[in-house]
C-alpha cells in the first residue's frame, strides 16, 4: 500500500455524515404509491427490501430497476424528491460529523460530500444543516455522469480538486454501493461506517478496507495511515 498521505476524503451524506432517521423509506413509500405500487402486500415489501439493498445508488436508477418503465420511474423519482425535500428540514448531522470534516481539512485533507440524491435535494440537506461551506466540494450524480456503484463521483471529486492520484483518496460510506464505488475508483482507503443502512458484515463482504463506528473516527484513521 502507498505511503503517500491521503489528500482527499470523499464522504457520503445520508447515513454517513447525515442521520437518515428513516427519511429515505418515508419518501420511497410516497413515491411507490404515486407510481401505482399497492400500499401493502409482497410487492411493496419486496420493493422496500430492494431500496434498502441499493441504498446509496442514484434514486432514478433504483426506480428504473423497480418499475421497468421510464414514465413510472420518472414519476416515482419526482415524488420521492418532493417528499424528501419536505422531510429534509428534519435532517440532523451524525454526531461529530461537522467536527470530523473540520479536522480533516485542518490536517490538509480536502473533503468532498457526495450523494445519490438529486442536486436539488442535496442542496436542501445542506441548507438544513448550514453546511454549504463546510466542505471543499459537494457533488450529486448529475454533476458526475453516473451515481454509485460507478466510480464517477469519486473520480470527479479527484479531478475537480486537483488530486494527483487515486492512491491519495479515501472514501467513507454506510452502504455496499459506497464501497463498490470507492473500489471501482481505485481509492486507497474504502471504509464503511456503521451509522447507516448496511451492517459491518455487508460492508466487509463488499470489500471495505476498514470499518469505523462513525465518521467521527475517520480523521484518526486517515492520519494514522
Amino acid at each position: 500500500m502507498s505511503d503517500k498521505q491521503i489528500e482527499l476524503a470523499v464522504l457520503d451524506m445520508a447515513g454517513t455524515t447525515v442521520a437518515d432517521g428513516g427519511l429515505v423509506l418515508r419518501a420511497f413509500d410516497a413515491a411507490a404509491t404515486a407510481a401505482g405500487l399497492p400500499e401493502g402486500g409482497p410487492d411493496r415489501a419486496a420493493a422496500r427490501t430492494y431500496v434498502l439493498d441499493t441504498m446509496g445508488q442514484s434514486k432514478i436508477t433504483v426506480f428504473r430497476a423497480l418499475f421497468g418503465d421510464e414514465d413510472r420511474a420518472q414519476l416515482a423519482n419526482r415524488t420521492f424528491e418532493t417528499a424528501y425535500d419536505e422531510f429534509a428540514a428534519e435532517a440532523t448531522a451524525i454526531p461529530g460529523a461537522a467536527e470530523a470534516i473540520t479536522a480533516l481539512r485542518a490536517a490538509g485533507i480536502k473533503v468532498a460530500l457526495t450523494t445519490g440524491f438529486s442536486r436539488t435535494t442535496q442542496d436542501k440537506l445542506l441548507d438544513a444543516l448550514g453546511w454549504h461551506d463546510i466542505a471543499d466540494l459537494t457533488l450529486a450524480p448529475s454533476q458526475a455522469g453516473r451515481g454509485r456503484p460507478y466510480p464517477d463521483l469519486v473520480l470527479t471529486a479527484l479531478l475537480r480538486l486537483n488530486i494527483d492520484a487515486v492512491d491519495r483518496v479515501a472514501v467513507l460510506g454506510d452502504t455496499t454501493s459506497d464501497i463498490a464505488s470507492g473500489i471501482a475508483a481505485g481509492a486507497r482507503v474504502v471504509a464503511g461506517t456503521l451509522t447507516g443502512a448496511h451492517t459491518e458484515e455487508q460492508l466487509r463482504a463488499a470489500g471495505a478496507t476498514h470499518i469505523v463506528a462513525s465518521v467521527a473516527d475517520f480523521p484518526n484513521l486517515l492520519t494514522s495511515l
